[in-house]
């Protein structure tokens, strides 16, 4: 006798305690197209591997800030025939670029983990850096440990805090245009040969590992090409001032 092959698949209430997302949650993105159909035994829908890994991928992008209209976007070039491994990419693609997570702490925390009480203006300056945001119930949203702890030497260092939100909306004008640029390259010559092969097996595998070493290499590019523009910018100031000084 043959195996039923709806044997494995997983109940709406399963898949919603299998992923953690609510069974209310599930029906909406179905209903906006985000998952694909599940497969019916009887009047039962059923859902399997390409089910999970959809309602992840909806995660990652969620948890990424992207908003609802823009999950719609993003996976609208995924087609609905996409299974686990290929949903495991898109995965694999965002998530060396996930930030540290969010954090939203009383005042009182935010001094304990500053190691001292931090002042009215400290705070200002580390919403200046970008690294803290003010809640309108008194509390503040932290970008995570690593850029508190980088704001925090920040504010020892004494420079101005207008001289840091300053440098923070610099960062995030230049960086804006290099990510973009960035992705359009990588879509072009990466992702779109491998689309027009007809997304082959064995190349998701050297995809995959290839994105986790994405960020490290992209990140060490970026630093020695900015310490390079850096030093040559301070070599051209000092030698116009020696030109200025000797005419």
């Amino acid at each position: 006798m043959d195996a039923d092959p709806t044997q494995d698949l997983l109940t709406i209430d399963q898949l919603a305690e299998r992923t953690g997302v609510t069974v209310r949650n599930i029906r909406f993105y179905s209903g906006r197209g985000l998952l694909p159909p599940p497969r019916l035994r009887g009047r039962t829908g059923l859902y399997g591997p390409d089910h999970i890994a959809r309602l992840q991928l909806v995660g990652e992008l969620s948890g990424l800030g992207f908003t609802l209209s823009a999950i719609e976007r993003h996976l609208e070039r995924v087609p609905h025939s996409a299974g686990p491994e290929e949903l495991a990419l898109q995965l694999a693609l965002l998530t060396p670029w996930a930030p540290e997570p969010l954090e939203e702490l009383e005042r009182a925390e935010l001094d304990r983990r500053a190691g001292r009480p931090l002042d009215d203006a400290e705070v200002d300056a580390l919403v200046a850096f970008g690294v803290v945001e003010r809640l309108d119930d008194g509390r503040v949203r932290v970008q995570g440990p690593a850029a508190l702890a980088s704001g925090l030497v920040s504010l020892d260092h004494g420079m101005p805090a207008d001289f840091w939100r300053r440098s923070h909306e610099v960062i995030e004008q230049h960086t804006a245009a290099l990510a973009e640029d960035l992705m359009k390259l990588f879509q072009d010559q990466v992702l779109q040969p491998y689309r027009d092969a007809g997304r082959p097996a064995g190349e998701r595998t050297r995809l995959a590992a290839a994105l986790s070493h994405l960020k490290p290499v992209t990140v060490q590019g970026v630093v020695t090409a900015f310490g390079r523009a850096v030093n040559r910018n301070i070599r051209e100031r000092v030698e116009t001032e020696k030109g200025d000084t000797g005419s």
